[in-house]
């Protein structure tokens, strides 16, 4: 089905991409995996083929484009080769943490992070979640506190995507803990700043090859003039943010749920059962069909929050809408997948078995499922 989404300068950005993961990412999936950390020179590599760094304005280096749909295209390129852990380490820093550097920072920082942004030298992450606060932003005790020209941030954060690497954070704290939501700010802690370390590189079920960190600040000294936007209104800032880091994470889980339904329908086309291919059982026929039909539900609706993305108009609303639902296909996609393939698709070296791990994670980070519901029921009923 023609989507009618991607233009003439898409799709030639679709054969760069191609290139790019054939030869930068395909062969080195194992390594990666095997020692748990997606090689930095990844990055570079990127920047040299003008694949990140795209919303970045031309003076600092990046590209000058911000339509969602080249980040789509990439994802949708990564995916089909089963790169889930490059894709989110990548997707990190274009679609969650870029959007604070480039509309929270004043021209010297402008001046001072975007271009390693854009060349791929700095990697770049964002700590909100905390041991006893997940989507419960409100929940957060990590402090920073006025100390002359610094702040002194104490407390801990979990579950940091690029926490090993990133050579920036962007670290929420309460900076007057009288406040509220009110008193919560951003500060971007630079990789050798005193006080700050990294704890274990988490073992996850899946993701292997994505460094997931714990954080550590104790009196970690950062200069006042690390504050991104306004202090006290580091929530807003959160907040105002998600709606595009839930939309790249229902992008990413359309692109794997595509991919896994185009390795099943391969495999089930060439296994053969009873003398006969598998895909010839009334069964098969009937799973691929309605998952086949979820999947072109599920894109048109993505496809219009993009462009809504594009617009300005994308709404919170919608932007959960899209998370829950591309998510929980994703999974339905990837089990029904692993089904068909049989015993095989329990084998590691089959992408499916490795899709079926690395997805689990996706209703949860972002803001649980649950969240996304609770999100969506209130606007249905009035609730603030």
């Amino acid at each position: 089905m023609d989507r009618g989404l991607y233009e003439e300068d898409h799709e030639a950005f679709r054969a760069v991409v191609r290139t790019f993961v054939k030869r930068e990412v395909e062969p080195y999936l194992l390594k990666w995996e095997e020692q748990r950390l997606v090689d930095r020179a990844v990055w570079r590599a990127a920047s040299a083929q003008g694949l990140i760094g795209l919303a970045v304005p031309e003076e600092y280096g990046g590209g000058g484009e911000d339509d969602i749909r080249f980040r789509a295209v990439m994802m949708e390129e990564l995916a089909a080769v089963g790169a889930s852990s490059v894709q989110l380490g990548i997707s990190l820093t274009e679609d969650i943490a870029m959007p604070y550097f480039l509309e929270l920072t004043t021209q010297e920082q402008k001046r001072r992070w975007l271009p390693g942004l854009a060349s791929g030298e700095l990697i770049s992450a964002i700590a909100m979640t905390e041991p006893d606060a997940g989507s419960d932003l409100q929940g957060m005790r990590t402090t920073a506190v006025r100390d002359g020209d610094h702040w002194l941030i104490n407390g801990a954060k979990t579950f940091i995507t690029n926490g090993i690497q990133a050579d920036l954070v962007i670290v929420a704290a309460r900076t007057d803990p009288a406040a509220g939501s009110r008193g919560i700010s951003l500060l971007v802690v630079d990789r050798d700043t005193p006080g700050f370390s990294r704890g274990r590189k988490l073992d996850k079920i899946g993701l292997h090859g994505q460094d997931t960190a714990e954080l550590f600040f104790n009196d970690a000294r950062v200069p006042a003039d690390h504050l991104l936007g306004q202090e006290g209104g580091g929530l807003r800032h959160l907040l105002e943010r998600l709606p595009r880091e839930r939309l790249s994470i229902a992008m990413g889980a359309q692109a794997a749920a595509e991919a896994a339904f185009g390795w099943t329908l391969e495999y089930v086309k060439e296994r053969r059962a009873f003398g006969r291919p598998v895909a010839s059982f009334q069964n098969t026929a009937f799973t691929l069909a309605e998952l086949r039909t979820a999947l072109d539900v599920s894109q048109a609706f993505i496809d219009r929050a993009m462009l809504a993305l594009n617009a300005g108009t994308l709404t919170v609303q919608d932007a959960a809408k899209a998370k829950w639902w591309a998510t929980d296909l994703q999974q339905r996609v990837v089990d029904k997948g692993l089904q068909l393939h049989g015993g095989y698709g329990y084998m590691a070296e089959y992408p499916i078995a490795r899709a079926f791990l690395d997805g689990r994670v996706q209703s949860i980070y972002g803001g649980t499922n649950e969240i996304m519901k609770e999100i969506i029921g209130r606007q249905l009923i009035g609730s603030d």
